[in-house]
């Protein structure tokens, strides 16, 4: 068995409503397993690929739904993710007429010991785990000690106004970690946030002057994503669809980002050297397509490689 992709940062319960009526159609909210590593997780897992998460969360009934969720999609849990001593940690997310969340959390971040396993491809993290202490600083002083490993670094920041209003030191934060990883991904609304007034492709340069960094990747909702490296660029559009709602959406584009590098052998070692224009357009376009499926089901429900392969045809 291939030694699994690493995912860090925090794994919780989604308590979704409306702003108007609750989606489940009954009036009461519902909870769903979710969290931006826990969704990234299992959207690795349904692709296939073998995944470990490191987060935290307790044996209570919402880590025990938590818990179940994981174990039921094959996502390995490294030591210490469940911790009897903790409460998990939820976000509520209000949904509006367009099917699109925002979310008030209720969470802690103080993550088990972080190591490396030998032959891990890649480690991604993001989100409010790169944001809130103590957590943060384990994540930041752990990618510095892996620099010089064989192992490829995966970045969404996911920007999270709720937990970090300022953007300017949010931003600071954001470069210090870009420039530990290989890829980042953004969102045209995380840009917005984090760089009002800044175009996407200037954002995506200026994330490319850290030596370290080969790929950024910009999400833009139906109009699709961008994809900038050394040298090369790509757009690709998103297919119309009928939108339920976007949880998930970007863990899901997230997951199968990097299960298509991995399948190009681009991942570990090779750190995305040698990226070229058809492999930045092929992998682009298989995450904005897991994406949209995500995007025509209630809550983070990312695809399998089965599901993609029936409704994309690859």
């Amino acid at each position: 068995m291939s030694t699994p992709v690493l995912v860090i940062g925090e794994a919780l319960v989604d308590i979704v409503g409306t702003a108007a009526k609750n989606r489940n159609g009954n009036g009461k909210p519902k909870a769903i397993p979710g969290g931006f590593a826990a969704n990234v997780a299992v959207g690795l897992a349904r692709m296939g690929v073998p995944t470990e998460l490191v987060a935290r969360f307790g044996t209570d009934p919402y880590g025990d739904l938590l818990g179940a969720h994981l174990f039921g999609n094959g996502v390995q849990l490294a030591p210490g993710t469940v911790d009897p001593a903790v409460r998990t940690s939820t976000a509520t997310a209000t949904l509006d007429a367009d099917g699109v969340a925002t979310y008030k959390f209720d969470m802690t971040w103080d993550p088990p010991a972080l190591s490396l396993t030998r032959g891990c491809p890649a480690i991604h993290t993001g989100s409010i785990a790169m944001m809130l202490e103590p957590g943060a600083s384990a994540i930041r002083e752990f990618l510095k000690s892996v620099a010089d490993q064989p192992v490829t670094v995966t970045l969404d920041p996911n920007a999270r106004p709720a937990i970090t209003p300022d953007p300017v030191p949010a931003w600071a934060a954001v470069r210090e970690l870009a420039a530990l990883s290989d890829l980042v991904k953004l969102s045209d609304e995380d840009c917005e946030f984090f760089r009002p007034g800044v175009s996407l492709d200037d954002i995506a340069e200026e994330l490319l002057t850290a030596e370290r960094t080969q790929c950024v990747v910009i999400t833009r909702g139906g109009s699709g994503a961008l994809g900038v490296g050394r040298g090369v660029r790509v757009e690709v559009s998103a297919p119309t669809i009928e939108v339920v709602d976007t949880v998930g959406a970007g863990d899901s584009l997230m997951a199968a980002l990097i299960t298509g590098l991995l399948r190009r052998g681009l991942l570990g070692e090779r750190r995305l050297a040698g990226l070229t224009v058809e492999d930045l357009r092929d992998v682009v376009d298989y995450a904005v397509k897991a994406a949209a499926i995500t995007c025509t089901r209630h809550g983070a429900d990312p695809p399998t490689a089965a599901e993609h392969t029936e409704k994309w045809g690859s």
